[in-house]
């Protein structure tokens, strides 16, 4: 066993005063309430929290509201605002392994994968968006106007940032998801009031101080925690918010979806997923193998676009699962902090009892587990399990359970692998395993996800614009896409 020590300012952090961000100041709660966060791989309590409350939530939102009509931010120039990101982005490099420690202790995920995915994915994403800053532009028109005929036109398009952003960000991935909101929002030039995950919100914290440090006006960037119940309806419902984004489950981002429209708030909304994984007959069956167990075992599974439903060709169907329950048995679990460890604990005790809730419900209805299916503690831990002899119909299949969960389902062809893979709600993301590119390439336009991998599970770059069909949500993350989302069209005509 190798557990790593907890850096001075790690503990330090956690052992701070409970305060959130609210335009320059750091603040408690109106009423001072506070609410506990736990450590996954313990069960212990790991420190408290402001618990926001309305008000809270007005009062950022109204710092952010100034902040974008009043502040010096609302006239910054593109090169400022891309040399700010840079700023941030290089504290959070320096800050990189407090950061992943904090996402650990929070989360319970491995403290070094966070450092290496998390922590780096979300510093390599706020560069690139960084470079979009000063590559923002509108366009030129020439225009008929045929109801003046006899007069003269200079005509042009302008983007505009779209102003107050309200974010909330699901507890799986919590910093890379906050970053994927803050990097186009602060690239356009808007104020962002952050709602983290009830269960989540150091790093984000964290990362309110870092914009501070970098330099950012006060009210650019406001961070409350607290319930999604109270906190997040609050900022949800608040018409001084221009846009909401909020990563979750699809059906918080329904009724978001619905609060929106009330007050015309632009959205942009990623949400559940219960993505294939492909494996066709000429496939490298043992990357193949490899590859489906880590697209559903990494993150404990709590990936929204995890490969939690596999299918293979007929033929091959017990050889890659019996090897895909041989990596499983392998796998050791415990704390994030132990290097030596494949897989943490579930996010928290309801969670484990979400998870163990559906692996019962395919023992009782006659299916069979190919491995895993053990809970234990102390923390939220459940062994990576493959299921087996599943109807398609079945709520395993169905259902996004988010947790280390694979239900495994044979296919006769091409055909029949397509029929099964769009044969859920959902549309997040899939992925082939083959090396018959033809068959590929006919497949890919056939899939119903915003996102298909060939030869890989959940590879994401800041270029790809990352969002899905149907159920998975509406508009998409990353690329210039998110720019898109975080922007406004405003058309110019001028008579000469």
């Amino acid at each position: 066993m190798a557990i790593a020590t907890l850096l001075p300012a790690t503990t330090a952090f956690i052992q701070r005063a409970p305060r959130m961000l609210i335009g320059a100041e750091w603040v408690e709660a109106a009423d001072g309430q506070t609410m506990p966060l736990h450590n996954p791989a313990t069960g212990e309590q790991l420190c408290v929290v402001p618990r926001a409350t309305v008000g809270d939530v007005d009062r950022a939102v109204l710092a952010a509201r100034q902040a974008f009509d009043d502040s010096p931010w609302s006239r910054t120039r593109p090169r400022e605002r891309q040399n700010l990101l840079w700023k941030l982005a290089d504290l959070m490099q320096r800050d990189a392994e407090l950061l992943a420690q904090l996402e650990c202790l929070n989360n319970g995920k491995s403290a070094a994968v966070a450092q290496a995915m998390d922590v780096q994915l979300a510093i390599d994403f706020l560069r690139y968006m960084a470079g979009w800053a000063t590559k923002i532009e509108g366009s030129s028109v020439e225009v008929s106007v045929p109801l003046m005929p006899d007069q003269q036109f200079h005509s042009f398009i302008r983007r505009e940032a779209v102003g107050v952003v309200g974010a909330i960000v699901a507890w799986n991935f919590p910093l890379l998801l906050a970053c994927w909101k803050l990097g186009p929002a602060l690239a356009t030039g808007c104020t962002v009031v952050l709602k983290p995950a009830d269960e989540t919100p150091l790093t984000a914290l964290k990362l309110a101080e870092l914009v501070q440090e970098a330099g950012y006006p006060d009210g650019v960037f406001n961070v409350v925690t607290g319930t999604g119940i109270t906190a997040g309806s609050a900022l949800t419902h608040n018409p001084r918010v221009d846009k909401l984004t909020f990563t979750g489950s699809t059906a918080v981002g329904k009724e978001i979806g619905k609060i929106a429209m009330d007050n015309m708030t632009r959205v942009t909304l990623e949400l559940g997923g219960k993505s294939p994984t492909i494996v066709m007959a000429d496939a490298d069956l043992g990357s193949a193998a490899a590859g489906a167990a880590s697209a559903i075992f990494f993150n404990q599974g709590q990936v929204c676009c995890a490969g939690s439903r596999l299918y293979v060709q007929r033929k091959h169907f017990d050889n890659v699962v019996a090897d895909i329950a041989g990596i499983a048995n392998a796998m050791k679990l415990g704390s994030g902090l132990d290097t030596s460890v494949d897989m943490g604990p579930l996010i928290s005790a309801r969670q484990q009892e979400r998870v163990w809730r559906y692996i019962e419900m395919g023992r009782d209805s006659g299916a069979t587990l190919a491995c895993g299916g053990e809970r234990f503690g102390p923390g939220y831990f459940v062994k990576p399990t493959v299921i087996v002899d599943v109807d398609q119909q079945h709520s395993l299949v169905q259902e996004e359970i988010f947790g280390p969960v694979l239900v495994a389902i044979p296919f006769d062809d091409e055909a029949d692998a397509l029929r099964l893979a769009n044969n859920s709600p959902y549309g997040l993301g899939a992925s082939i395993w083959s090396n018959d590119l033809a068959a590929v390439h006919r497949m890919i336009p056939r899939i119903q996800s915003g996102s298909v991998w060939v030869n890989c599970h959940s590879a994401l770059d800041p270029a790809l614009p990352f969002g899905g069909y149907k159920m998975s949500g509406v508009g998409r993350e990353m690329g210039y896409a998110a720019i898109e989302h975080y922007t406004e069209l405003k058309s110019v005509l001028i008579k000469l």
